[in-house]
C-alpha cells in the first residue's frame, strides 16, 4: 500500500471515530436533557425561561440535585405529624377573622415542617430550590404563595389574594407531612 491510500485509510478512519464520538455526545446530552425534563417537569421550563439557554439550566437543575443528596430528609414521626396538622387547623380558623396573620402563620408552619424533614432554612429563593428537587410540580405553589404574601405586605393583595396563598401552601404542606419521596416526577 503507498503512502496516499494509507493517509487517505487513516482520514477516513479517524473521521468516522469523530463522528462517532459527535454522535455519542449529542446523543448523551438529549439523554441527560430529557432525564432533567422528566424529573423536574414544570420546573425545566421555568429555569430554562430564568437562565436563557439549556446549558446553563440544566447546570442549575444539576446543581440542585447534588446540594439535595447531601441532605438528610427524613419522614415525621407521627406526633410531629399529628402537631403539625392541629396546627394547620388552627391556621385555617385564624383566616376568618385575620386573613394576613393566618398566611404568615402558614409560611412559618410550611418553614418549620421544612426544617422537621430535615431541609435547610435559608433566603427563601435557596428554600424554593431545594424543594424544587423533590417537588418540582408544586413548588409553584410555594412561589405564588410567597408572591401573594409579599403583594400584601405592600398593600397591593386582596383577601382573596390571601385566600388563594392559603390555598397554595395548603397543597405544599399536605405534601411535606406525607412521607418523604426521593424522586418526584414532573407530572
Amino acid at each position: 500500500m503507498d503512502q496516499n491510500r494509507m493517509a487517505v485509510v487513516i482520514a477516513i478512519v479517524v473521521i468516522g471515530v469523530i463522528a462517532v464520538a459527535a454522535i455519542a455526545f449529542v446523543t448523551s446530552r438529549k439523554r441527560r436533557s430529557q432525564k432533567l425534563k422528566e424529573r423536574f417537569g414544570p420546573e425545566y421550563d421555568r429555569v430554562m425561561r430564568q437562565e436563557g439557554d439549556s446549558r446553563k439550566a440544566e447546570g442549575v437543575l444539576e446543581f440542585r440535585q447534588k446540594r439535595r443528596e447531601k441532605f438528610n430528609i427524613r419522614p415525621l414521626s407521627a406526633a410531629n405529624r399529628s402537631s403539625f396538622a392541629e396546627g394547620w387547623s388552627e391556621v385555617q380558623a385564624r383566616f376568618v377573622d385575620d386573613p394576613q396573620g393566618a398566611v404568615t402563620l402558614a409560611d412559618s408552619l410550611v418553614t418549620d415542617v421544612m426544617q422537621a424533614r430535615g431541609y435547610p432554612i435559608g433566603a427563601f429563593e435557596q428554600r424554593a430550590a431545594d424543594l424544587s428537587v423533590d417537588y418540582p410540580v408544586i413548588v409553584d405553589n410555594y412561589r405564588a404563595a410567597h408572591d401573594i404574601a409579599l403583594r400584601h405586605s405592600s398593600g397591593k393583595a386582596s383577601t382573596e389574594d390571601l385566600r388563594q396563598a392559603m390555598v397554595h401552601y395548603r397543597v405544599l404542606f399536605q405534601e411535606l407531612l406525607d412521607e418523604p419521596k426521593t424522586h418526584r416526577r414532573g407530572a
